[in-house]
């Protein structure tokens, strides 16, 4: 694959070719700002120090309306290879963190930890048609597929079917919807109401999710004339889980910032990093294999400033063979949080990309 998609329910971005390429976002934006660059488009890693996979391409097309692929061929087998780290050292990472954070001395409060799930294929996975799968099982998601040739991993495809806007700005107006506070769902409906309901008075869940809102609220308070957040957050549920979400909008004062301009200023969020950010990002890097693009940011900006970012997270990194991928599930951890009920937590997010594969997850 050698361009970048991004299909909303409302709208499909896609772009092929390069003009230019940027593996830094201050670069890129300084281009938009210009009008050096009509549209920016790709990815950030989860590490904003990292290489950005960005590119100004030489053609772009932005559809109204949901993506309805033509055809669907079959996907060939995919098979689980290994778990990176295994159950056990995830838990125990976990535990570590849990009594860190209990600690009264450490400024920690949050920190998200993941881990990952790597698969093998038998024929090579093409990256369009595995979009295609996603958006076929998850109509409601972001589903992307972004070239990340540009961050130095030529051929590499990131993909996903995210349920999480990072930040949306058309005009003067910005949109956000973070998620943070996760439990899965149940196949019986009774059991599965329940469970939502749980979920909406859990006080571990709703500590969590506050880090995140109060976070964006700060960030944003600098940036906007008004901000409206709502003072509960409500439910949202995918196929696989339920999580608390706060539907999130402000009106920016000028002069206003773009869409990349915007992602960068809050891209890690409490949601996929944790509180502070900066410490949380330290003991993330320290304690976890790299997480690539993983929980980065995926989207587009155009030159007036308007545009789409959304979280990278329920996505997996392909190689350039198109055989090998790696897939990724976290979840945020507190005083509060039980190890193995965060396990359960990443088997039911890795679900969402590897089940789009008919690939089954280990318990």
């Amino acid at each position: 694959m050698h361009g970048f998609l991004l299909a909303t329910p409302d709208s499909v971005v896609r772009t092929t070719g390069v003009r230019a390429a940027y593996d830094d976002a201050g670069a890129a934006a300084a281009d938009l700002r210009t009008g050096a660059a009509e549209l920016i488009a790709g990815a950030l890693p989860f590490d904003p120090r990292g290489r950005a996979a960005l590119v100004a391409p030489e053609r772009h097309t932005r559809t109204a309306g949901p993506w309805r692929p033509a055809a669907l061929p079959a996907l060939p087998p995919v098979r689980v290879l290994a778990q990176l780290p295994d159950p056990a050292e995830h838990l125990a990472r976990v535990a570590k963190l849990v009594a860190q954070l209990g600690d009264p001395e450490s400024p920690l409060r949050k920190v998200v930890a993941a881990r990952s799930l790597l698969a093998v294929a038998d024929a090579p996975l093409d990256p369009e048609v595995v979009a295609a799968h996603l958006v076929t099982r998850h109509p409601r998601a972001h589903v992307f597929a972004v070239d990340l040739t540009t961050a130095g991993r030529a051929g590499e495809t990131l993909l996903g079917a995210t349920p999480e806007v990072l930040v949306a700005r058309h005009g003067d107006t910005v949109t956000l919807r973070p998620l943070a506070g996760t439990l899965p769902r149940l196949p019986d409906p009774d059991a599965d109401a329940a469970q939502a309901r749980e979920l909406l008075a859990s006080s571990k869940n709703r500590e969590e999710h506050a880090y995140v809102v109060e976070w964006i609220r700060e960030r944003l308070t600098s940036v906007c004339a008004e901000l409206s957040i709502p003072g509960e957050p409500e439910l949202l549920h995918t196929p696989e889980v339920w999580h608390l979400a706060t539907h999130i909008t402000g009106r920016l004062r000028e002069p206003r910032p773009s869409a990349l301009d915007l992602a960068v200023l809050l891209h890690p969020t409490p949601a996929i990093c944790g509180t502070p950010t900066d410490l949380a990002l330290e003991t993330i890097l320290d304690l976890e294999e790299d997480r690539g693009f993983y929980s980065g940011a995926v989207g587009w900006c155009d030159a007036g400033g308007d545009g789409e970012w959304a979280v990278a997270i329920r996505s997996a990194e392909l190689a350039a063979d198109g055989l090998t991928l790696r897939a990724f599930g976290g979840g945020g951890i507190v005083a509060a949080s039980d190890p193995h009920t965060e396990l359960v937590e990443t088997t039911a997010k890795l679900r969402t990309f590897l089940g789009g594969l008919h690939c089954a997850v280990p318990e």
